[in-house]
């Protein structure tokens, strides 16, 4: 593809200016529709050293309002980004609706660069674009506009860039050992970009090779392109709304279908499981011991891991979080309660705000509720379209996948208990003044659904119990049954892990 390549093309001086300060201002305008549209923007500046992305980057900015944009350089991840999962470093760059987030390198440098090191082998590096892919589509199909540009320039250009740089500036500026590296490597290293072309090259997230010798030319391309998949977005989301209003005048009374998924996975959980007290207790102190070894085992060696509870509202999270971590030193885990989305978190992918918690190396985090509320709360409730929580089936699969290949340990457990034990206890927290505050008119409301939220958590079992990150369904009518079953869990799954 690269090689295939005019890279003769050329604007003269005077051509090059008349064009260019008419497109600046389209771009201004741009700028300002998708901010009132609320899109959120993310372009990508990848290529060679010494091709020009930063002068490309400069005159993309230069007609644009600096409070919309970010610029961000992601040559090499620094200690902080090393420490936790591949694409947290990115997540948590990505743009608020209608702000624009500009990579001068990201997710596909670093990819190529551990290939290139010999820090990944063409398996992993065909696993890591296959997680490139996933993330993009995920962007995509909630409404973020990515453009993805490959400066490309000889090998003959490129050593004489940095000769002219070198002479031009130097001891100002020397030429780093990389720039020298990436010369004497040019052609298999141009194999390796012909292979990321081929594997993430995507109808949601194509890549556009702007041919760099001439920089005038290579500007007037990336204007041109970023004005046209601007303009054409914002057609489609006017077109959309006239959809929508369309489809709001035409819509009947008659109601929605019925829910055709029924699943069996709840049905054969058995809740009559039980344990004395002294049993619990012998068995408790004994795994809390061996948790607290397994802890400092995980932290040593540089192990994150990721635990996630869900259940029925008084189900025991709470409780058994507390005795899972009781013997736990503090400094190596903390706990994510998780509530409804702020106002900031609306204002970004549904996933972000789980990445910004998700742990680094040696550390556990523990989520007490999750990324499932989309498809349980925000389902049975109507805050996710049918379409968006159908659609996160695939995304939370895809993520929790990108975690482990990260070296996460991942366990999720969902505790089960009866709607008989749940109204004890909704009737025991109302009646004991030092457990008022557990108890809530929501919880109330959430109960008169139950047989919806059902209906969601079976689905949501079925769909997301995976290899890499099965649910583990902790019958927990017997309170002490369900604390000494997640906690053997643990200890065991971390047990295995390092036999």
């Amino acid at each position: 593809m690269l090689d295939t390549l005019d890279l003769k093309l050329s604007l003269d001086k005077k051509e090059y200016k008349k064009i260019k300060d008419e497109r600046m201002e389209r771009l201004g305008a741009l700028q300002r529709a998708i901010r009132d549209a609320k899109i959120p923007v993310v372009i990508i500046f990848e290529g060679w050293n010494s091709s020009g992305k930063g002068v490309l980057i400069n005159s993309l900015v230069q007609a644009m309002d600096p409070r919309g944009f970010k610029v961000h350089t992601s040559y090499q991840a620094r200690e902080e980004e090393r420490s936790k999962p591949f694409f947290w470093q990115f997540w948590t760059k990505l743009p608020a609706k209608g702000n624009l987030a500009i990579f001068d390198r990201g997710w596909y440098f670093q990819t190529v660069h551990r290939e290139v090191c010999g820090h990944a082998s063409a398996m992993e590096s065909a696993i890591a674009y296959g997680d490139i892919n996933a993330f993009e589509r995920l962007l995509t199909d909630d409404n973020h506009i990515i453009i993805k540009f490959f400066t490309h320039i000889s090998a003959k250009e490129h050593k004489k860039r940095i000769k002219e740089l070198e002479k031009n500036f130097g001891k100002d500026w020397r030429p780093t050992d990389e720039d020298w590296r990436e010369i004497k490597i040019y052609e298999p290293l141009l194999a390796i970009y012909e292979e990321m072309f081929s594997k993430t090259d995507t109808a949601h997230a194509p890549w556009v090779a702007v041919e760099a010798h001439d920089t005038k030319y290579a500007q007037i391309k990336v204007l041109d392109h970023v004005i046209n998949v601007l303009e054409k977005k914002l057609e489609e989301v006017e077109t959309a709304k006239k959809e929508t209003v369309q489809c709001k005048k035409e819509k009947t009374q008659n109601p929605l279908p019925e829910n055709a998924f029924h699943s069996s996975v709840l049905n054969k959980v058995k809740l009559d499981q039980d344990v004395t007290e002294k049993e619990y207790e012998e068995k408790m102190d004994k795994y809390q011991e061996r948790l607290q070894e397994l802890q400092f085992k995980l932290f040593r060696s540089k192990m994150p891991m990721i635990l996630v509870f869900e259940g029925w509202d008084a189900a025991g999270k709470g409780g058994t979080i507390k005795r899972v971590t009781a013997h736990m030193d503090p400094r190596g885990y903390y706990v994510t309660p998780v509530a409804a989305p702020g106002l900031v978190d609306r204002d970004y992918h549904y996933l972000w705000r789980f990445w910004k918690e998700m742990p680094p190396k040696g550390m556990v985090a523990i989520f007490d509720r999750s990324w499932y509320g989309r498809v349980m709360v925000e389902r049975v409730e109507g805050f996710a379209t049918e379409d968006q929580w159908r659609r996160a089936y695939k995304e939370i699969n895809e993520m929790e996948e990108q975690l482990t290949n990260s070296g996460n340990i991942l366990l999720k457990f969902w505790l089960q208990i009866d709607k008989e034990e749940q109204l004890r206890r909704f009737e025991d927290r109302q009646s004991t003044p030092a457990k008022n505050w557990k108890i809530t008119e929501e919880d109330w409301r959430n109960r008169e659904k139950w047989d919806e939220y059902e209906v969601a958590v079976n689905e949501m079992l079925f769909r997301t119990s995976t290899t890499h990150a099965p649910w583990t369904i902790v019958e927990s009518n017997c309170k002490f049954y369900g604390r000494l079953k997640t906690i053997k869990t643990i200890v065991n799954h971390i047990e295995s892990h390092f036999k």
